[in-house]
């Protein structure tokens, strides 16, 4: 996102094979959001933090065919992929820009509405983001973001090696000063930047095997295993023998996994 912290989880193959399967999930409750917002043709919005681009498609198709969307990624390559996710889908009103969340040099109040989704839970200082967020959008607009929590994120029947590797992944991400439960705060972080009318709602998801999204600590842990280790935040042995003993934990059908909590806000700038 900036010099002062990258995107957490990296942009590997594996990341983006995760993010896209994460998209597919997250889809119908995006899509709700946004219905719930009114986005209306003929608008012009933003998507910060776009990353490969899998937002734009739905907020396209909101605003079209007289509206613009824009989306804002700082990983070359994930702007890269969101422009040929633009291209291969003709989407027509929609341009990547390769730019800083934090400070992205556009036009103060030129948007009709901005979203994010998955931003805040990824970066440090997550209230620059949502200052430049909400300065970007006119007055009246509104600002939508969906973010994570770890509220509800566990597994059960319980596993010691999913508490460990838990445990050291939060530790990890503390210490590039990540919040992992930015969710909870992000209606305190919007009304400190003068937003109005908030309204929050929350949804959490349950999987088991073989849905592989019963395995998203160990797609968190392996993006960033070899910096967990390099920063002594886990032994090697001890770390992939907990990840292999959790791996055998989660393929068994009856191990329910229960997702992060993810808040969904949305709210106005005044006019």
């Amino acid at each position: 996102m900036t010099d002062s912290g990258s995107y957490l989880l990296g942009c590997s193959e594996a990341e983006q094979a995760r993010l896209e399967s994460q998209s597919a999930v997250l889809a119908p409750a995006t899509e709700a959001q946004l219905d719930r917002l009114g986005v209306k043709p003929g608008e012009r919005v933003i998507d910060l933090g776009c990353g490969p681009g899998y937002v734009l498609r739905l907020l396209a198709k909101r605003v079209a065919p007289s509206g613009s969307v824009v989306g804002v990624e700082r990983n070359a390559h994930f702007a890269s992929l969101a422009r040929r996710y633009v291209a291969e889908r003709s989407l027509s009103q929609v341009e990547v820009i390769e730019g800083d969340a934090y400070d992205t040099g556009m036009a103060r109040a030129s948007f009709d509405g901005a979203h994010m989704r998955l931003v805040l839970v990824n970066v440090p200082e997550p209230q620059r983001v949502v200052r430049e967020m909400v300065a970007l959008v006119r007055p009246g607009g509104w600002v939508a973001s969906f973010e994570a929590d770890l509220l509800s994120f566990n597994c059960d029947p319980p596993s010691p090696e999913w508490t460990r590797l838990l445990d050291a992944y939060k530790s990890y991400s503390d210490a590039q000063g990540i919040d992992l439960c930015v969710g909870r705060r992000t209606h305190s972080l919007f009304r400190a930047a003068g937003v109005v009318d908030i309204h929050v709602e929350a949804v959490a998801y349950v999987s088991s095997a073989p849905n592989p999204s019963r395995l998203i600590l160990l797609d968190f842990v392996n993006n960033v295993r070899e910096k967990m280790i390099e920063q002594g935040f886990a032994g090697r042995a001890d770390l992939e023998s907990d990840f292999a003993a959790l791996e055998r934990h989660l393929s068994n059908p009856e191990v329910l996994v229960t997702s992060h909590l993810f808040y969904q806000l949305s709210g106005r700038v005044p006019q």
